[in-house]
């Protein structure tokens, strides 16, 4: 073969392999970056980072902050993933990039909702990676078990400082899943603050109908109840199953063991209330993109963009229309929690209204 032939042939060779490893690339880019993001240490042996004082201000991403106008509740919030993770499977409470995804996204969109109903503190912990939300193996479950712990801690050192008045707790994803073994292990035993608890409001996270404890929302205006629920878009039913594959709950132990079969709890925000009735869009009160508006600053609201219906334990939405409510971000940030909120003013109303219900039930 003549030189110029050989050159090309090794020309057109390194040309498919560029090919072929692009494509590749493209195929396998999600579990390429999923594996990056596995800190490669068992669980057993991983130190983890510093405990958070929650006795001083910097353990509290928002520690009694308040909105214009808002109610006399306290209200716990227990934030979502912020911490993407790669070498460490929980996150140190002051890594800086978890911190801008949760002052820019998570707060303004997740915990403002809440905040019409009075003051909100929400702890820094030492959260699981967002590899642990990819995975349920069993490090993965460890280092989201391991993450409750401060949470606990978080709630007895807020709660000393209100020994008595209504109580609102909220956990979003991760944190809403943390959230629950709170709710199961330290309110509903507690004859006294299951009084004081207005609702507890569990977005975006799997809760087993049958869960012990306190009870499901039926109605817009009951309290001391339970709303949860996981929204997916209409359209997106293949990630039923996958869901359905990741989803932890909690056993008796304090152990993440898959749901299985058991029905999911599916209370629609959209009705206050647990049906699987279609909800339709001109009950819909807002949707909201907040991200990066500062504490205190109110979002426009867009109405009557979503219908939902709780299906098969899920709240399946339509698309809204406006370009506000797309997915945004990277690989990551796509698999965090959405940055707006689709279901702010419902959410708003909701607790509001469970509010003057608490208050108009207690003795005079």
């Amino acid at each position: 073969m003549k030189p110029w032939s050989l050159r090309r042939a090794a020309a057109v060779a390194a040309m498919a392999s560029v090919a072929v490893v692009a494509v590749a690339a493209l195929v396998w880019r999600s579990d390429i970056l999923q594996a990056l993001l596995d800190p490669k240490i068992p669980y057993p042996v991983y130190d983890p980072p510093p405990a958070p004082d929650y006795d001083g201000p910097a353990a509290w991403a928002l520690r009694e902050a308040t909105l214009g106008a808002g109610g006399d509740a306290s209200v716990f919030f227990v934030h979502a993933t912020a911490y993407v993770g790669g070498r460490e499977w929980n996150a140190p409470p002051d890594d800086p990039v978890a911190e801008r995804f949760l002052q820019r996204v998570i707060l303004p969109n997740s915990a403002a909702p809440c905040g019409r109903a009075g003051p909100v503190s929400a702890p820094r912990y030492r959260e699981a990676s967002l590899y642990t939300r990819l995975t349920i193996r069993q490090d993965a479950r460890e280092a989201r078990a391991f993450a409750y712990a401060d949470i606990a801690r978080a709630f007895e050192t807020w709660l000393r400082a209100r020994a008595d008045g209504p109580i609102v707790l909220v956990g979003v994803e991760q944190g809403g899943e943390l959230a629950d073994r709170l709710l199961t292990e330290r309110i509903a035993p507690d004859p006294a603050l299951r009084r004081r608890l207005v609702a507890a409001y569990l977005v975006q996270t799997t809760v087993p109908e049958d869960r012990p404890g306190v009870p499901p929302c039926d109605r817009p205006d009951q309290t001391g109840c339970l709303v949860a629920y996981v929204a997916i878009p209409e359209d997106e039913s293949g990630r039923l199953d996958r869901l359905r594959k990741r989803a932890l709950t909690w056993d008796a132990r304090g152990r993440l063991v898959e749901v299985g079969d058991r029905s999911l709890l599916c209370v629609n925000p959209l009705a206050g209330g647990r049906t699987e009735a279609l909800v339709e869009a001109r009950q819909h009160r807002g949707a909201a993109n907040a991200s990066q508006l500062e504490w205190g600053v109110r979002p426009a609201f867009l109405d009557r963009q979503v219908a939902a219906q709780c299906r098969d334990g899920l709240l399946r939405h339509t698309r809204p229309e406006s370009d506000s409510f797309r997915p945004a971000g990277g690989w990551a940030d796509r698999r965090k929690v959405s940055p707006y909120n689709l279901f702010y003013a419902d959410l708003e109303h909701d607790v509001k209204i469970r509010l003057a219900a608490w208050r108009a039930a207690q003795p005079r």
